[in-house]
């Protein structure tokens, strides 16, 4: 990774990052918002708050810590590490391109708590099971052609991969443009 690029962060301050949850956070909805940002600290906390205690609207004092712990010591230390830029005046937060380094790191998890990779292992064992199962004469699945099964699996995956890019799209641009 580090020879490739000459301004990656060293993995040592990758797992400082990773260490800290809020930090995850951060990164996490921040690749996720159009253009990366530019986001409030109010909005970046309350989010962080309500996916810490899972209730819209969090309580006040989560949303009090999570706010001051961001602004005292979590986005200073991203804004070191140029993973963030955070002005401290306007309270702003914006995604830069070191958190890509981080983003390599982090298993992307959908909203419904399985990760990228889950779901396309489940894709792709699925349709080779139906398929062999098909190509068997395993009835049901060898009533349908394996050629339409196999397609059927990867009509599937590409929404899935569509889905998956549209969602992280801000970050799919941010790629394509360095």
């Amino acid at each position: 990774m580090g020879m490739f690029r000459r301004n990656s962060l060293p993995e040592g301050e990758i797992y400082e990052i990773l260490a800290n949850q809020r930090r995850r956070e951060t990164i996490r909805h921040l690749s996720v918002t159009p253009e990366g940002g530019p986001i409030s600290l109010r909005e970046l906390s309350e989010t962080i708050a309500t996916r810490e205690t899972g209730e819209s609207p969090p309580p006040r004092t989560t949303r009090e810590s999570v706010y001051n712990s961001l602004h005292q010591t979590h986005l200073p230390k991203l804004e070191e590490l140029g993973v963030v830029t955070y002005d401290r005046d306007t309270r702003e937060v914006r995604i830069r391109e070191r958190a890509r380094d981080v983003n390599r790191y982090m298993e992307v998890l959908t909203e419904h708590g399985l990760t990228w990779g889950e779901i396309y292992r489940s894709i792709g064992v699925s349709g080779l099971t139906v398929v062999v199962l098909a190509l068997a004469g395993v009835p049901p699945f060898g009533w349908i052609a394996p050629l339409l099964w196999a397609t059927g699996f990867l009509v599937v995956f590409v929404i899935a991969t569509s889905y998956q890019l549209w969602m992280n799209r801000w970050l799919v641009v941010q790629a394509l443009r360095t």
